[in-house]
């Protein structure tokens, strides 16, 4: 159906929108075969309530839905917070649709929001909470409060576009272009429907995203008819009824619903045959339309503009019988049916039937009315127009910038005292390193005179062998600490085959440098963990782990160690970060090969627990101390030792595996054996079922 003009019923379209939002896993759920509870994070106990609650609503039985969720509830035990999320969801729409009560609806919205965030681990997190922002942010735009309206539509497409969440871009550009048509600005209108369209996921046999498909194809053809543009308007509306024709076979069970889809297309057709002059072929398009949506169970407020349309057509051509005819038999449905629009339209034009027949009284009562109802649609309008989206979505996404800047200011101002704290420490080591050079060449001046003495001496006392003998033992007594410096320099030098005096300084410098900088990457990459953006990919999490294991086989062979590897005895997918989930099993391995004795056996397995993924890294090496387990993932943890052949540690790799792994909704562990030895775990949650929920779509109903 269409919008008159200046006229537009436009909260009724937003109640619509929420309507088939909240019913969405009715459409989705059932044509895809998938489980309920499987999908939404619902529980068995709750998930036989939903279905019928679901269906109760999808008949337009809203009153008997609420009546007997309410009564199931009080009798299910073990409900979990997506349950509660479903009941609220249910709350809101009777609210918003059944009793037009939008303060209350505000409060089941909010609850919502309350149960997304104390759940903000679970899958459904991202979906929830757009869900959950827009459900509030069409509540407060019913009553008319445009500013907390745009302010949560703007948070819901926040996280759905930083979360690459298709479904949540889908429903805001719909928003958008809702509001666009509804303040005239018919050229922006069609950009956002198009926008929501690419969003929409085309999958077959997803009633939703068929539904939400002709839909949008058909708010396009409207934004183009009231731009002027009736070729490209008429392009899309036959591409809406195309779309139909080849999808809508797949869905018998929902030939009602199609139907009235089919309806509303040809009423809004029609509008288009109008300004073209074709007035037989718009009569005949409006008449099936009404057909359509007239009967049970359909679109009575479609067919009621629908009729309206007709029924101006009827006064544009001055068939007065037929139009009082038509205007008498929609009395019912204008008394019942609360529609504004459909309402001041149907006065407006029977003032104007009793104009023509030169009864002004008659006509001067129904031309009251109309201007009554008719001002306050306008307020209305002027109240929404007033509040310039535009605007408002441009304020709220800079004060975010502003947000998004004091946070990378802080971090940047720690990331420089951190950079100059190390710059000044390398600059010390540095200078450690060449005062112990200078020394050591002081340190083989004195050797060679000590040895000059020691022969001049030996000269002195040859025949006093006793003496001799005492001389020797205080000389090397002395020469010990110096002779020590001067042997590790000389192996260095031999090892390396230096021969320049200048060559070995730099190599010095270098090899102490690269250490010192392999320190300040650790802590670079501990430090900037929190806002590093994860390559997310479907990964065989066997075929990870044996890689990780295969490229440190090398290391485990050169202090004799064998690395025995059991992998899960199926193929299973996570939707992870190769990169980071690499690092941390690599790390855990490199611990075990580091703190285990030469010959040990180390032991990789994965195993699936409570939905889980559980890799386990054994080893029997040298344990944790007591003293010391509460500090290991500790970032600059006093807990670091020594390998078990002098290997150096820095303390901070375990810290970057824990952020890894709250990174990736995953946890970190350690046990330690009574026979000594370490097991350290980590857990990913199978979450596939809940990555395509993300992916799903959410749209809502046509324009009508």
């Amino acid at each position: 159906m269409e919008f008159p003009k200046f006229q537009h019923n436009f909260l009724r379209y937003l109640y619509y929108i929420r309507v088939f939002i909240c019913l969405l896993p009715v459409f989705f759920f059932s044509s895809c075969g998938q489980k309920n509870g499987a999908r939404t994070g619902i529980s068995t106990t709750f998930k036989p309530v939903y279905d019928t609650v679901t269906v109760l609503f999808a008949s337009n039985r809203l009153d008997q839905g609420i009546y007997y969720l309410d009564s199931a509830m009080k009798h299910i035990s073990h409900t979990n917070l997506n349950d509660w999320y479903k009941a609220y969801a249910f709350h809101y729409t009777f609210e918003y649709k059944q009793k037009r009560d939008f303060k209350k609806a505000v409060l089941y919205a909010d609850s919502m929001l309350n149960i997304v965030n104390q759940n903000v681990n679970d899958p459904q997190y991202v979906t929830n909470y757009v869900d959950a922002s827009f459900l509030m942010g069409d509540a407060y735009f019913s009553m008319q409060q445009y500013n907390d309206a745009y302010q949560h539509f703007f948070k819901g497409y926040s996280i759905g576009k930083n979360n690459l969440n298709k479904a949540a871009l889908a429903d805001y550009n719909y928003r958008m272009g809702m509001i666009m048509y509804k303040t005239e600005n018919y050229k922006f209108a069609a950009n956002y429907f198009k926008e929501s369209y690419r969003y929409i996921d085309k999958t077959k046999g997803n009633f939703t995203s068929f539904f939400g498909s002709q839909e949008v194809l058909d708010n396009i053809a409207l934004s183009y008819k009231h731009n002027d543009q009736t070729d490209s308007a008429i392009v899309y509306f036959n591409k809406a009824l195309k779309f139909i024709d080849k999808y809508g076979l797949q869905f018998p069970d929902r030939i009602k619903r199609i139907e009235v889809a089919r309806g509303v297309i040809y009423g809004n057709e029609a509008e288009v045959l109008i300004l073209k002059g074709n007035y037989t072929g718009a009569t005949d398009l409006l008449k099936k339309s009404i057909a359509i949506n007239l009967q049970p169970h359909h679109d009575y407020n479609d067919a009621e503009l629908t009729e309206i349309k007709l029924a101006q057509l009827y006064y544009d051509h001055n068939e007065d019988s037929a139009l009082i005819n038509l205007l008498n038999a929609m009395r019912p449905h204008v008394d019942t049916i609360k529609n504004e629009t459909a309402t001041a339209d149907w006065n407006r034009l029977m003032s104007r039937y009793y104009l023509r027949k030169k009864e002004p009284l008659k006509a001067l009562n129904y031309l009251e009315t109309y201007n009554t109802i008719n001002d306050a649609n306008l307020k209305k309008l002027n109240s929404l127009k007033q509040s310039d989206v535009n605007k408002q979505l441009d304020a709220f996404e800079k004060q975010q910038q502003i947000d998004d800047l004091n946070s990378k200011n802080k971090f940047q101002k720690t990331y420089l005292l951190v950079i100059s704290l190390f710059s000044v420490m390398t600059l010390i080591i540095i200078l450690l390193i060449y005062r112990n050079w200078k020394r050591s060449k002081k340190d083989v001046l004195q050797v060679n005179v000590l040895n000059e003495q020691i022969k001049k001496q030996n000269i002195v006392l040859e025949g006093n062998s006793q003496e001799k003998d005492r001389m020797l033992r205080s000389v090397a007594h002395d020469l010990r600490n110096p002779l020590g410096g001067i042997a590790s320099l000389t192996a260095i030098m031999v090892d390396e085959e230096y021969r320049d005096e200048q060559k070995e300084q730099l190599n010095l410098i270098k090899e102490t440098s690269f250490n010192a900088l392999e320190l300040i990457n650790e802590i670079l990459e501990a430090t900037n963990m929190a806002s590093v953006q994860l390559n997310l990919e479907w990964i065989d999490i066997n075929l990870l782990a044996s890689n990780s294991i295969e490229l440190l086989r090398f290391k485990a062979s050169e202090k004799g160690q064998q690395i025995f590897f059991s992998p899960l005895d199926k193929q299973q997918e996570l939707y992870i970060s190769r990169e980071k989930i690499w690092r941390v099993i690599s790390n855990l391995i490199s611990n075990a090969i580091k703190f285990s004795p030469s010959g040990a056996s180390i032991f990789v397995k994965v195993t699936e627990e409570q939905q889980q993924i559980v890799i386990a890294v054994e080893d029997n090496g040298i344990g944790i101390p007591e003293k010391l387990r509460g500090e290991v993932f500790n970032m600059f943890t006093t807990a670091q030792r020594l390998g078990t052949s002098g290997e150096k540690s820095f303390g901070l790799g375990l810290s970057i595996c824990r952020q890894i792994m709250e990174k990736l909704n995953g946890k970190i562990w350690f046990e330690s054996k009574k026979e000594g030895g370490t097991i350290f775990f980590i857990s990913l949650p199978i979450s596939h079922t809940n990555v395509e929920a993300a992916l799903s779509q959410k749209i809502s109903v046509p324009l009508s």
